[in-house]
């Protein structure tokens, strides 16, 4: 299978991914506890309009609707067998919207973690989630997908299961870690951890990083956090459209599309390659972002204070790597676009 994303990175400075998947399903009608997965096979005009605004917007790359297609997750909703179908068929609806775009497009096969705790710490042994990330890998290979998107993982023993299903299913992958937990997923695992982890794996990914998290101005620190470590792979921001506020019985993303441009410029000078936003991103925000990383010279990288100039400031004191080198003053700036 040609590895369209390593061909897209020899050739373009920074790659622009999609946004929310679920944020845009929910303003489509998708309701709270329905498996996202289902419309594939049950509305897939709506999936289709999903990917179809990413690319509108300019995205490069985008995310297929199978966060939550392994067996475990599936098995909420009853639809544990239904594993090949529903990861081949967001598959297939992708690579229909990315042939038909003009210009390459990657479709990126997304897999959310099992939400099982591995062991030893829980029961989830590493062999059962081999064998779940190998079905979903190879349903999405079979649908087309051009790269698997392993995201929002918060343990190393998860993420080094899903790279081995991954070896299995000889597909190119990239990888994600949630930093939601004052610069730690909810494991503890650190920026510096994440960019050591991936160079001891025997089958490493294209591009590692973060995804979802808090708000842009948290991510943004990750990403150095990576780049302090000397990093040369490819690193990936997927940052929230803001900060999550619960307003008229609803979670709104406080974000606006200008705040995202300025976080896309910045997440490029702090080190990102592959850049895009997580809950809350809709088309506008991409627009925004398409056009900052086309238009804005590239900068040198940011300090954290200009960091939270431009986006707000951090949810934590700490970045999560408590050696000192890389925590924030303990100070507040006020947004200035939210």
């Amino acid at each position: 299978m040609t590895n369209a994303l390593s061909k897209l990175l020899e050739t373009t400075d920074a790659i622009l991914a999609d946004g929310a998947t679920g944020t845009n399903l929910f303003n489509m009608g998708l309701q709270s506890g329905d498996a996202p997965e289902l419309w594939n096979v049950d509305a897939p005009d709506k999936i289709r309009a999903l990917y179809q605004g990413s690319v509108d917007a300019g995205s490069d790359l985008f995310l297929t609707n199978t966060f939550g297609g392994t067996s475990a997750r599936l098995k909420l909703h009853d639809a544990q067998n239904r594993v090949g179908e529903l990861n081949r068929i967001g598959a297939e609806l992708g690579r229909e919207v990315a042939d038909k775009a003009g210009r390459p497009v990657v479709v990126a096969g997304s897999v959310g973690p099992t939400g099982e705790i591995m062991e030893p710490v829980g029961s989830l042994s590493h062999a059962a989630a081999v064998e779940m990330f190998h079905e979903q890998a190879d349903a999405l290979k079979a649908g087309g997908a051009d790269v698997l998107w392993l995201e929002t993982i918060s343990a190393p023993e998860e993420f080094r299961a899903a790279a081995e299903a991954f070896a299995l299913a000889d597909m190119p992958w990239c990888g994600t870690m949630s930093f939601d937990t004052a610069g730690r997923t909810m494991m503890g695992v650190t920026s510096a951890d994440l960019a050591q982890l991936v160079e001891t794996l025997p089958n490493p990914p294209i591009a590692f990083g973060a995804n979802c998290g808090t708000g842009a101005s948290d991510i943004l620190r990750t990403v150095l956090g990576f780049a302090a470590q000397g990093t040369e792979r490819p690193v990936i921001s997927k940052g929230n459209a803001g900060i999550p506020k619960y307003v008229d019985g609803h979670i709104h993303y406080d974000g606006t599309p200008d705040l995202m441009g300025d976080y896309a410029a910045m997440a490029r000078d702090a080190g990102a390659t592959i850049i895009g936003g997580c809950c809350g991103t809709m088309p506008d925000h991409l627009r925004k972002m398409r056009e900052a990383l086309d238009t804005r010279p590239r900068g040198s990288r940011p300090t954290l204070d200009q960091i939270t100039d431009a986006l707000g400031p951090f949810s934590s004191a700490s970045d999560g790597t408590e050696d000192g080198s890389h925590a924030p003053e303990r100070r507040s700036r006020r947004r200035r676009r939210a």
